[in-house]
């Protein structure tokens, strides 16, 4: 037996175990993880330094390594946060969707389930290790996770502490371990990518290479994004004070985010639509790379109004047309494009869009509407920052990843993402020859139930 065939077995086993604990067995070894990694920070830090100091010697991008570190501002409170906050939700397995009374004491039920074994795979940001774990373990998942050789060294701090939680807690809370397996070299994906009897899911977080490069080499659904090209249409009834606040955050609030803003849509006809980039300019410090007839007029109105100067004129460049709207640049740069009309925005933004998140900043209900209905992403949005495309904010305690596809999960996908469902029947010794369509004479009532009222 190959090493990957054993570990994707050892994840089947877990998993087995794990779908059938209680929704308090699951939650209590996530405040155990929660506890263990807070009371180890100090080591998780020192080995992110480690990591950091490498990708900066290696030229590593800034992009990049501002996802690789873990104690910047708040990210690591918020992903202990995060273990909490899942860890509080109400369970998603055992869930009752439909009820349906075949006959008398016979009855359909369809009832949320794990969808079994998780192959994760992330790159730069070390977080995701506990993210991952949380959902995993919650959702009644086991979780095989593969971190990126950039942050090597917090990936395997981080990993001991939740293999020697589980390990510690096995006869008080019933979680295998195997639970969640963390694996480290390419060639243990490649091999894991095989395994398509004993791995239901791949859920790639990375760029869009990494994603094309796992749909091509596997028979295992796989759900994820490649790109995040995230666009915001300032529609000619948007408020200015919102299009700056909301253009400035999507951009400038954390530039190497999936969610960021990387292309401005705005219609001419917007109210002194130049203040929008010029505040992008100064005070997001955005370079804006602008087609030929938004520079023309935009350089003239502020020349008119006595505003144009070395900041503004360092930050403006001639977009590539050819790529650039095309382009996740995951940094302090935006295309700009004038657009006549909210269905213009609609047909540029299913054209070159990534079907992650896009917004429109607009006071009339109308193009509002048409612009959600129009656009074809995972996440549209009136009058709000793409930022808020995440599972933290939308309240789903954290999430396992964005997902551009259209299967069963779309956007940021949380607890519910990770639960498919099975059909089963209570009965009473019925058969099915009884019945009309099978040989007998009996007919089905096929009376809905209500959901509300049934525990199983």
């Amino acid at each position: 037996m190959s090493a990957s065939e054993q570990i994707a077995k050892n994840a089947r086993v877990a998993g087995n175990i794990l779908k059938t604990l209680s929704n308090e067995s699951r939650s209590t070894i996530l405040y155990k993880i929660h506890d263990a990694l807070k009371a180890n920070a100090a080591q998780i830090e020192a080995a992110n330094r480690v990591d950091l100091a490498a990708a900066i010697s290696s030229g590593l991008s800034p992009s990049l390594i501002k996802r690789l570190d873990l104690f910047k501002g708040d990210k690591f409170d918020t992903m202990l946060q995060g273990i909490k906050d899942v860890a509080d939700l109400e369970d998603p397995v055992g869930q009752v969707k439909m009820a349906r009374e075949l006959d008398e004491g016979l009855t359909l039920y369809q009832v949320t389930s794990p969808i079994g074994v998780l192959l994760v795979i992330f790159e730069s940001r070390p977080e995701v290790i506990a993210n991952i774990t949380a959902l995993c373990i919650k959702s009644g998942n086991a979780g095989i996770l593969k971190g990126g050789k950039e942050s090597v060294n917090t990936f395997r701090e981080m990993a001991r502490v939740v293999n020697d939680t589980i390990a510690a807690n096995v006869k008080t809370t019933g979680v295998p371990v195997g639970a969640v397996q963390l694996i480290e070299t390419r060639q243990d994906v490649n091999d894991l990518l095989s395994q398509d009897e004993l791995i239901d899911l791949v859920v790639p977080r990375g760029s869009n290479a990494l994603v094309r490069n796992i749909k091509n080499n596997t028979k295992i659904p796989v759900l994820g994004h490649a790109d995040g090209i995230c666009s915001v249409y300032a529609d000619e009834f948007a408020d200015l004070e919102k299009a700056k606040r909301i253009t400035l955050d999507a951009k400038t609030n954390y530039p190497a985010g999936c969610n960021a803003m990387e292309t401005l849509l705005i219609n001419p006809k917007c109210n002194q639509w130049w203040e929008v980039l010029e505040n992008l300019s100064r005070q997001g410090e955005v370079t804006l790379h602008v087609t030929s007839d938004v520079k023309t007029a935009y350089i003239a109105k502020l020349k008119e109004l006595n505003r144009f100067d070395d900041v503004v004129s360092s930050r403006i460049v001639d977009i590539n047309e050819n790529e650039d709207f095309d382009k996740e640049f995951l940094s302090l740069d935006c295309a700009v494009k004038f657009i006549g009309s909210t269905l213009e925005a609609i047909q540029h933004i299913n054209l070159h869009s990534s079907r992650h998140t896009d917004s429109i900043v607009t006071e009339n209900k109308d193009n509002a509407e048409s612009f959600m209905k129009g656009v074809d992403s995972s996440g549209v949005y009136w009058n709000a920052s793409t930022r808020f495309a995440d599972g933290f904010r939308y309240g789903f305690g954290t999430e396992v990843g964005i997902s551009t596809s259209k299967i069963h999960a779309r956007g940021p996908v949380g607890l519910d993402g990770l639960v498919i469902y099975q059909y089963q029947i209570r009965g009473d010794g019925q058969v099915a020859s009884d019945y009309l369509g099978a040989g007998g004479n009996k007919a089905f009532i096929h009376k809905d139930l209500d959901v509300k009222n049934i525990t199983l």
